[in-house]
């Protein structure tokens, strides 16, 4: 596998790509080799739960984390586009707060690396979505949380012009200032 990887405004968040062999047949590609990811994007990393999600446009998912059992996601679309978004949640991180968004589609192949510590979502860009993702730890809904996808402090700057559709988890998220966080 030859992957590019391509660091982020937030360091430990890494976009991924692929190397993708296409002709008149269609294309290949390899989506994960552990060893790789391990050489480029980060060591010691174990994936225990692969999640499949599918979306309508406008539906905004997240931002998501778990305050124990914290998950690493490694985060890909084979139908459709979203853009998909890290939030450094980590109050002892110079990033604390800060974001950054990634256009994901079938047709760019790339991936997004959001580590442990990071809160996670995104919304639904065209007319529908199949979001795939790998994690590192298994979902605990007892220690799951919800940063507000809108909160002021936080200022993602999302490419919609529209209110998007929304679980009611993530309409009650928390704002930052209130939400638990990582130390």
């Amino acid at each position: 596998m030859a992957i590019q990887v391509t660091a982020t405004s937030l360091p430990e968040v890494k976009v991924i790509e692929p190397k993708v062999f296409g002709d008149a047949r269609g294309y290949f590609l390899e989506s994960f080799n552990a060893r790789e990811f391990a050489e480029k994007v980060a060591s010691g990393v174990e994936f225990v739960q692969d999640n499949h999600s599918r979306s309508a446009k406008g539906v905004l998912r997240g931002l998501h984390y778990q305050i124990q059992h914290a998950q690493g996601k490694l985060v890909r679309v084979v139908e459709g586009e979203v853009f998909d978004v890290a939030v450094d949640i980590r109050r002892s991180s110079p990033n604390f707060g800060k974001w950054e968004g990634v256009v994901l589609s079938a047709e760019n192949h790339k991936q997004l690396w959001v580590p442990p510590g990071f809160a996670h979502g995104f919304v639904v860009l065209s007319e529908s979505a199949q979001f795939l993702y790998k994690t590192t730890d298994y979902w605990f809904p007892e220690f799951e949380r919800t940063l507000l996808w809108n909160d002021p402090e936080v200022g993602i700057d999302w490419p919609i012009g529209f209110e998007p559709l929304l679980a009611a988890k993530d309409a009650a998220g928390s704002r930052l200032s209130d939400a638990e966080v990582y130390a």
